[in-house]
């Protein structure tokens, strides 16, 4: 096999703090894999300007004009983290043998990716970055992080657990993954679709070299949703059995209260009556909820916009 070109593609959204850390880092990586014959020197950092609205943009062009191997992709507007990751990708795939996807923050251990390569040399189209543990996370994050992968698993999308945006993917995984055409996207649960040989590199996590976390609970549920709605309509059918559950129970309260007035046993109690027109009430609010996640997904799919509108790519 022939030395491969590499690029790494890193999203940033507001990132002025963390990325000249993260720059010469990955400076110090590329020379290293270089001067051992692990990547060709044509290999490149891409990052991926996230509509930022602090100097992010300013300190990439810097990085550019000191250092060719450092790319810059702006967008033109905040499209998310996972539109983030596919324009740079859409970038950068004819120029690469395969790329590596990462965060700003680097609490990612980037010697995984001698890992990556090793796997990508052996055959493999995809590979996994995956966490040994979650010991730098918070109790609550740790419990929920956990219970959604293994909620996800019950709802059968196909995921790898613990694994998050960290993975190489090899020229024609990309190329396949690129013809996915969903705007509502999952890349976790979009990337073992593929089917090509993969493998598994295991790493542990640190915490951000600088800066602060850009997923606060709200994006968290919110990324949580988008991955269930998008790879599973088994909530819609869990909706389903549980207005019938409570139509059976309906039927069953009704013949308790025709029993009881034949014999004389009128119960009197309003709030039992209240309770139940809450509970009801309650159910078909959240059936209401459900369906409407799925509609409005069907929504933003007819219109087809485009997943990201690029500003400017300096090479």
């Amino acid at each position: 096999m022939k030395t491969p070109v590499l690029y790494i593609v890193i999203p940033c959204y507001n990132e002025e703090e963390a990325l000249p850390i993260t720059a010469a880092r990955m400076g110090e990586l590329l020379d290293d894999l270089t001067g051992k014959g692990l990547i060709a020197p044509e290999s490149r950092v891409t990052l991926v300007d996230d509509g930022s609205r602090d100097k992010t943009w300013e300190v990439i062009c810097a990085l550019n004009e000191k250092d060719k191997r450092f790319e810059g992709v702006k967008l033109a507007h905040n499209a998310g983290h996972m539109n983030a990751l596919w324009a740079g990708m859409s970038m950068v795939c004819e120029h690469c043998d395969a790329l590596v996807t990462i965060d700003a923050d680097l609490q990612d251990d980037v010697n995984a990716i001698y890992g990556f390569l090793e796997k990508y040399r052996e055959g493999c189209d995809v590979v996994y970055g995956v966490r040994n543990s979650r010991r730098t996370d918070t109790a609550f994050k740790r419990s929920t992080a956990q219970g959604f992968y293994k909620l996800m698993k019950k709802l059968g999308v196909e995921m790898v657990y613990n694994a998050a945006d960290y993975r190489l993917l090899s020229r024609r995984a990309v190329e396949a993954l690129l013809q996915f055409g969903e705007v509502n996207m999952f890349l976790r649960g979009m990337v073992p679709l593929l089917g090509f040989k993969s493998a598994e590199v295991y790493y542990e996590r640190g915490e951000r070299v600088a800066g602060e976390s850009k997923y606060p609970l709200k994006k968290m549920v919110a990324f949580a949703v988008e991955g269930i709605t998008s790879f599973s309509n088994k909530p819609i059918r869990f909706v389903t059995l549980l207005g019938l559950i409570c139509a059976l129970l309906g039927v069953a309260m009704a013949v308790y209260v025709i029993v009881s007035l034949i014999g004389g046993h009128s119960v009197a109690g309003w709030a039992s009556t209240i309770m139940s027109i809450w509970l009801l009430g309650g159910f078909q609010l959240i059936a209401l909820g459900l369906i409407g996640e799925y509609v409005g997904k069907i929504y933003m799919e007819t219109k087809r916009r485009p997943k990201f509108i690029l500003e400017e790519y300096r090479k």
